[in-house]
């Protein structure tokens, strides 16, 4: 089976197409000396200065920094009070652009994805890397465009006029059909 991580060449493009194009990659991560890749199944983008709804609307702040950083950098950031989310940085290194990674197979929603993997602020500004802990790999699923759910954003009722903008992508439910629950949550107990 084809392992292939994914270099800076992926994320060295734009943020849309790269949030896209994660669906059908594994997400992957090693940890107590096991390793476990889960299918990515749902993806945000966030692009640039007047995405309204990007954490860089504003300009770069020290909780920012890694969004202004090159390709393929591992922005972690705390929300809420409680919940870390996983963003992996997008396009030219000082333009800030990430995807925010919502969900794998058989977990839902970012906090819970990283809870699950014990992802935190320790991986924030890494490069994804086996070194970090946590890559990407394409492992050769095809995904074609009738195969993704494209919907706007979800909680940016805030950001205006990029409240809509259709950057959310789901890989919908007959491609995931073939991955069962309990392959996902049998991986899952491995890096516990």
């Amino acid at each position: 089976m084809l392992h292939k991580p994914l270099g800076q060449s992926f994320f060295d493009r734009p943020t849309v197409a790269v949030a896209e194009e994660l669906l059908g990659k594994f997400l992957v991560r090693k940890g107590g000396g096991k390793i476990v890749a889960l299918m990515i199944t749902e993806t945000e983008a966030y692009d640039g200065f007047d995405d309204k709804a990007s954490h860089a609307s504003r300009g770069k702040t020290p909780r920012n920094t890694p969004m202004f950083e090159k390709p393929a950098t591992i922005y972690v950031y705390f929300t809420y009070g409680m919940h870390w989310m996983l963003n992996i940085v997008c396009g030219k290194e000082e333009y800030p652009a990430a995807v925010l990674i919502r969900g794998v197979e058989s977990i839902v929603g970012p906090a819970r994805l990283t809870k699950a993997l014990h992802i935190d602020k320790r991986l924030n500004t890494l490069l994804l890397s086996k070194k970090s802990g946590l890559w990407i790999e394409d492992r050769g699923v095809s995904v074609s465009k009738k195969d993704i759910l494209t919907t706007p954003r979800i909680g940016v009722h805030y950001a205006q006029e990029w409240t809509h903008k259709p950057w959310r992508f789901v890989l919908c439910a007959n491609k995931k059909s073939g991955l069962t629950k309990s392959r996902s949550r049998s991986n899952l107990q491995k890096i516990r």
